[in-house]
């Protein structure tokens, strides 16, 4: 598996659901840890936004004024959570106020390289949620 991704405010903000700005404001609060990166931009860990954003779902803390729309039934968000069986794992995705679990091949999320804090889509088709890595 690779290294941890981090992620810039505004793609914090996006997978949030909030606006950049919302994103800066929690960030200058202390509700989001960052840290600065060589060239100096505020980063996020992902394990961390990905934490915060079960945390913000569960609280209704997001911006209510925010369009949450499913394009082509594709819902970006953030992993925050694999659990892998033998052969089948289950896949969670926080996309916005969204939680969304598929089910699949454990073959598959090894594949993939889905790791918790991790940008990833989930598409919709008709009961079935396709994981896309970003």
């Amino acid at each position: 598996m690779t290294g941890m991704q981090s992620y810039t405010i505004g793609q914090a903000a996006r997978l949030l659901g909030v606006s950049p700005d919302t994103a800066r404001r929690w960030a200058d609060a202390g509700r989001i840890t960052t840290h600065r990166d060589e060239t100096g931009r505020r980063l996020v860990d992902g394990r961390a936004l990905a934490a915060f954003s079960v945390e913000l779902a569960r609280s209704g803390s997001a911006e209510e004024d925010t369009p949450y729309t499913s394009a082509r039934n594709a819902f970006p968000g953030i992993v925050t959570a694999i659990k892998l069986g033998d052969v089948a794992a289950q896949v969670e995705i926080q996309a916005g106020p969204h939680r969304l679990v598929s089910l699949l091949t454990r073959e598959a999320v090894e594949e993939l390289g889905l790791e918790v804090g991790m940008e990833a889509t989930a598409r919709v088709k008709s009961t079935n949620v396709h994981i896309d890595r970003v």
